[in-house]
């Protein structure tokens, strides 16, 4: 399962510490990004695991982010897959 939430500053930077010290949520893959790759302020958090760590980061969310659905949350996982990409291949220059 993959979900994306958006939060200003402070907040996203205060829901990532939440996020990465819960012992539940904290072993999923949990990312951030400057919404500014979508032309917003604020962070784009990306958690992929599974349905119990994701509605445990929903959980923890409630006051802090919104749950990014649709259009916008495709577009998010579309840029964020495509600089996963450009990163993995620079690494692969490497070896």
């Amino acid at each position: 399962m993959e979900l994306v939430l958006y939060a200003e500053k402070e907040a996203g930077e205060k829901l990532m510490n939440t996020l990465l010290t819960d012992d539940l949520v904290s072993r999923a893959n949990v990312i951030s990004r400057d919404a500014e790759i979508l032309g917003k302020s604020g962070v784009y958090i990306r958690i992929i695991g599974n349905e119990e760590q994701c509605e445990r980061a929903l959980e923890l969310a409630k006051d802090l982010a919104i749950e990014v659905k649709g259009g916008e949350k495709e577009e998010v996982l579309r840029v964020l897959r495509s600089e996963d990409e450009k990163m993995l291949s620079g690494f692969s220059g490497i070896f």
